[in-house]
């Protein structure tokens, strides 16, 4: 018998990351452009953390149609990456060394 209540995702937590995207983006002006993985190391690692949080979504979302899953976890870990994109483009000096695509000119 566990001595403990089982970890769940919880709408709690999913809102307190909403709550953290809301604030880092008001600092940052809005996107036209995509923006290309990269900038300072850190905000790197962060794309790079950005992209795994996104195959754990597509690895839960496969697995939801196989068994029963907490649905907050789809929704976790789609806030989760786009927290760490907003925290890319802050430590990217709030979006000003973000590496933007150009069509074209990122081939070469």
């Amino acid at each position: 018998k566990q001595n403990y209540k089982p970890l769940r995702i919880t709408k709690k937590q999913i809102n307190r990351i909403e709550k953290s995207i809301d604030k880092y983006n008001k600092q940052l002006k809005p996107l036209n452009s995509f923006i290309l993985p990269g900038g300072s190391e850190a905000a790197t690692l962060l794309h790079l953390s950005r992209t795994v949080a996104r195959r754990a979504e597509r690895d839960v979302s496969l697995l939801s149609c196989e068994e029963e899953i907490n649905k907050n976890s789809l929704v976790y870990l789609n806030r989760l990456s786009d927290l760490l994109f907003v925290l890319s483009r802050v430590l990217n000096e709030n979006g000003l060394n973000d590496v933007l695509w150009v069509p074209g000119l990122n081939q070469k």
